[in-house]
């Protein structure tokens, strides 16, 4: 798609920017800002670019901040559910992975300091999609705000410019304070400071020229001509530096020590570090990451949370942006009009740290706390192995459980213990070894069928529910719920001791005839 703002020799748009900081004092930089306010802002973008071109502190924080939000990971999330909508996310997720869009956050970003940015859009078509080539960024200084309202960006072309063209533009603006745009750039409060230090550096400079040189002061006659005093002049200036005079030989100069040397050199370092600190708070919220300050590890952790919620609330800004001015048109320039659009998010995801949630995981999963293993290799980056790979760590997988009750294993029919009761209660002394043996026998197998059936029912239920069961609390929830009844092996021990009670008399019975006979 053809260019709409670009810029063109001995037009209104000239490429070549003015640079008014050179030579700034009070009353010109005031006017400046006076004048961007009016609603001419031209002089003052040009300052700003001066600004963070001179400075070299301003510059550092400045792009700190900027590429602190322009590494950001970008997500992409459907307006719902739905087939459509998953496929409309799917365009802008495969643009985005272009990268397209992360090599434009940076200028994006610009408004940061000069109250908005505009980028024009470079529609082509790609694979049958109409999609961004490219965002090329436009120096704010082709650009004004219509007299109406002082916020409608206007394209400079003829004598009061002229609207943007729809769908053309992206135009982020930043708010560092409430108001007209233009009043709400960074670099409106810092351009004071930087002015201040610019004086302050130039004078120390100078002082560091001259700083142990002597000097030198030429006296001349009284009738000495304008001739003689230029040679006079020269000779004294020609010596080293500038720290010379002429005076006539009848007059004369005192020079005054203000203070030590070493204490005016602290005076020039102390002030300009100072402007230095005004403006990383300025930008960046804190002073720890550009300059030493006390406190240690403490102090930079607070410090980092600082920058960290003004990150974030960059990022938030610029995702705004681009989720009404530019997704919504790449949706419907391939899918048509929607009622709801995918949305774009930059920033960190709100996550616990890795170790905090591994450690947390660790004492929480004896308690019954569980995750779906890929939950838990996402979250930690780690890859499900690969067949045939070698492994380090890790255990042997359990098999999983199914709905299917496993069989219990068949045990070994234990000895007879009912048989060595009995044999306990019949003194093999006295009593018939033959019939005793098979009356035994016989309640032995009756006392078995009896209790197993009631026994193995127990069993298969309760191990029914610690199969099913998640953890320890629903497993005593199911147990609880079975609402077991040991009614049927009470019965069936109960008529076991009857018949062996019963057995136990008929056999005293007979061995009492054996032995009247």
């Amino acid at each position: 798609m053809e260019a709409v703002a670009e810029g063109r020799i001995g037009s209104v748009r000239n490429p070549f920017s003015g640079h008014p900081a050179d030579g700034l004092t009070p009353q010109r930089l005031a006017a400046i800002l006076r004048t961007a306010a009016n609603g001419e802002p031209e002089s003052y973008f040009e300052l700003a670019e001066d600004i963070e071109e001179r400075d070299l502190h301003y510059a550092a924080v400045m792009a700190t901040r900027k590429r602190s939000v322009a590494q950001l990971p970008i997500s992409v999330k459907a307006a719902s559910d739905s087939a459509d909508h998953q496929k409309h996310a799917a365009l802008v997720q495969s643009w985005i992975e272009d990268d397209v869009l992360r090599s434009s956050l940076f200028d994006m970003l610009d408004a940061i300091g000069k109250g908005l940015s505009i980028m024009e859009i470079d529609w082509q078509l790609r694979y049958g999609n109409q999609l961004p080539r490219e965002l090329i960024w436009r120096t704010q200084r082709w650009f004004t705000f219509d007299q109406t309202d002082g916020e409608t960006v206007l394209l400079r072309e003829g004598v009061s410019g002229e609207p943007l063209a729809p769908h053309k533009f992206v135009i982020h603006r930043h708010k560092t304070k409430s108001g007209l745009t233009i009043r709400s750039g960074i670099a409106r409060v810092a351009c004071w400071a930087w002015m201040f230090k610019a004086f302050t550096v130039k004078d120390w400079a100078i002082f560091c020229q001259n700083f142990g040189q002597p000097i030198r002061i030429g006296k001349y006659g009284r009738g000495a001509t304008e001739a003689e005093k230029d040679v006079l002049w020269r000779a004294v200036s020609g010596i080293a530096g500038d720290c010379a005079a002429i005076i006539p030989r009848e007059m004369m100069i005192e020079l005054t020590e203000v203070g030590s040397k070493g204490t005016s050199t602290d005076m020039y370092e102390r002030r300009a570090d100072w402007h230095d600190r005004q403006i990383s708070k300025l930008v960046l919220g804190q002073t720890t990451t550009t300059d030493a300050v006390s406190g240690g590890h403490a102090v930079s952790q607070e410090h980092r949370l600082v920058q960290e919620d003004i990150e974030r609330s960059d990022a938030m800004s610029v995702s705004s942006t681009l989720n009404m001015q530019l997704i919504p048109n790449i949706v419907a320039f391939n899918f048509g009009p929607q009622d709801r659009y995918p949305t774009v998010r930059i920033g960190r995801p709100d996550e616990v740290p890795l170790g905090v949630f591994a450690d947390a995981f660790d004492k929480l999963a004896p308690h019954g706390l569980t995750a779906e293993e890929s939950f838990l290799r996402d979250r930690m980056g780690i890859p499900a192995p690969k067949a045939g790979a070698i492994l380090v760590g890790g255990r042997p997988a359990t098999p999983a459980s199914t709905d299917e009750v496993v069989p219990p294993r068949t045990q070994p029919k234990p000895e007879k213990t009912v048989h060595s009761m009995f044999d306990g209660l019949f003194n093999k002394a006295t009593h018939a070894r033959s019939r005793t043996d098979d009356v035994i026998d016989a309640l032995t197998d009756r006392l078995e069928r009896d209790a197993s059936g009631a026994i193995g029912g127990m069993v298969d239920e309760v191990k029914l529910a610690l199969l099913h069961a998640e953890d320890l609390r629903d497993a005593a929830e199911r147990i609880s719920k079975l609402g077991l009844s040991p009614n049927d092996l009470t019965e069936a021990m109960a008529r076991g001791m009857a018949l062996a009670h019963l057995a136990g008399q008929a056999a005293l019975m007979d061995d009492l005839r054996a032995s009247d006979e």
